[in-house]
């Protein structure tokens, strides 16, 4: 499975999203976000996108913290997590998966792409 994990700050729209996620230039076929960020621009996104949206608890995006390539000092302060989209994708994508496409920005959006092996 492979899973395009997203971060965006408030005000970010679904253009944004959309836009990161295609940036990312790997076919997905999950969209994953942090459950505390769930909202319309989100579901907007997603279904632009044609893809389905799984929401990751804030303890399952901690539990991935150390397996994240990239830290991210502003997430860090606005939202208590180093690494987003990252934490995102591996979590999204289950146990031993790894990253394709490591944290890329665009916006107010941030992307990352996992793959999983289950």
């Amino acid at each position: 499975m492979i899973v395009a994990g997203v971060g965006f700050s408030t005000g970010a729209l679904a253009e944004d999203i959309v836009a990161v996620v295609q940036a990312a230039s790997v076919a997905a076929q999950v969209l994953a976000a942090p459950d505390f960020k769930d909202g319309a621009a989100l579901h907007a996104a997603a279904e632009a996108l044609a893809l389905p949206l799984v929401l990751i608890t804030r303890a399952a995006l901690e539990a991935v913290q150390p397996s994240c390539t990239t830290r991210s000092a502003v997430a860090e302060t606005a939202v208590g997590l180093a690494s987003v989209a990252e934490a995102c994708a591996l979590a999204g994508a289950g146990p031993n998966s790894r990253l394709l496409v490591t944290r890329i920005s665009h916006e107010r959006a941030t992307c990352a792409v996992a793959e999983g092996f289950e």
